[in-house]
């Protein structure tokens, strides 16, 4: 399908600190959205960022189908705009939409939207280092109706924001002991906006107590570490490289996938296995727990300093030597300074199909 565009007459760049970005609270001048109804997506075209007009009545407000995902662009060090993996992203809000009962999305026309629309705007891409522009792909259920079932209509959109870093400083994490995020047979798997509501109480009550995020644990035995708030999370105990083996209550990261995969390229032993906050602590206090260190495409490595599980209070070196490596070889390979051995880097216009 052919994307229409109308470019905006009132571009908003000029009044941007980029020197100064708060996560989240700054957006560039153009969107992509895409209509589905009569069982087809249509009219997708690209228009000036804006307000979206909903009925009272809309689906996704009162029984949550609506699905996301996070990517960011770049640029190279000549200034080529750039994606990571966007093949991944496309795949993935559908593995999300078949399990919110949606309809999939065309991936070549959503690797298309994602070309055109950062072309457009890609003077919005921060140039300062650890900064990008977050790309914030959604769909959700539009029909104006009041019932539970599946919706007939709905919405994708794909807006951007130019972001600094997710995580200024090393984060702490407390155990989640009566909480849970997800269950097998649940939607933990997909990026649904419900697992995120859900996790709003715990999280806050952790910052209570003086902890950035949740440590997550299974929902049976409250005893298998699952992932940190909003990332993936990988431990470096006697030299081994271990993070949470995926089972249907795990996000499957992209940042985690493409870091096993340099992990492995680089010789470090690397176990994707059940892990028990348990051997966790009995790690720390033999002292072979080295680094511990969260992983997402927000804050692509986030360095943890302090775990706590019911009465252990873990401090953590956070001169994380794998993790620093890990960081230094994702943004390298971003700003194609660093070899793209996986061919993961798409310059912006140089268009995919999958």
């Amino acid at each position: 399908m052919k994307i229409s565009i109308t470019k905006t007459t009132n571009s908003r760049i000029e009044g941007v600190d980029f020197d100064n970005l708060a996560f989240g609270r700054v957006f560039s001048d153009h969107m992509f959205v895409c209509d589905y109804k009569d069982g087809a997506w249509q009219t997708p075209q690209i228009v000036p960022f804006d307000y979206i007009p909903m009925h009272p009545a809309m689906m996704a407000v009162h029984y949550g189908q609506a699905i996301f995902e996070g990517m960011k662009a770049t640029k190279s060090h000549d200034g080529t705009p750039l994606l990571f993996r966007p093949e991944m992203h496309a795949k993935r809000i559908n593995k999300s939409a078949w399990r919110m009962c949606m309809p999939a999305f065309p991936e070549n026309l959503f690797l298309d939207a994602l070309h055109q629309l950062i072309e457009l705007d890609q003077a919005w891409i921060p140039p300062q280092a650890g900064s990008a522009l977050y790309i914030r792909p959604y769909m959700y259920a539009s029909d104006e109706f009041i019932g539970v079932k599946p919706s007939k209509t709905y919405k994708m959109v794909i807006f951007t924001c130019p972001v600094g870093p997710y995580y200024a400083k090393p984060i702490s994490l407390l155990a989640e002991t009566k909480y849970i995020r997800a269950a097998e047979g649940g939607t933990g798997e997909a990026k649904a906006a419900g697992n995120y509501g859900g996790s709003l109480l715990p999280a806050r009550l952790a910052q209570e107590q003086g902890y950035d995020q949740v440590l997550w644990l299974d929902a049976k035995e409250f005893k298998y570490i699952q992932e940190v708030g909003t990332m993936n999370i990988f431990f470096v105990m006697n030299d081994k490289i271990v993070t949470p083996a995926l089972g249907g209550t795990i996000l499957d990261g992209i940042t985690r996938n493409s870091l096993l995969t340099i992990l492995k390229d680089k010789g470090y032993t690397v176990e994707e296995r059940p892990l028990s906050i348990d051997e966790v602590v009995k790690a720390h206090q033999a002292g072979q727990l080295q680094e511990v260190f969260g992983a997402g495409t927000a804050a692509v490595i986030a360095k943890i300093s302090k775990i706590k599980y019911q009465d252990v209070v873990m401090e953590l070196p956070t001169d994380n030597s794998v993790g620093t490596e890990l960081k230094a070889t994702i943004d390298g390979i971003r700003a194609q300074t660093t070899e793209d051995k996986f061919g993961w880097v798409v310059p912006v216009g140089a268009m995919q199909t999958v």
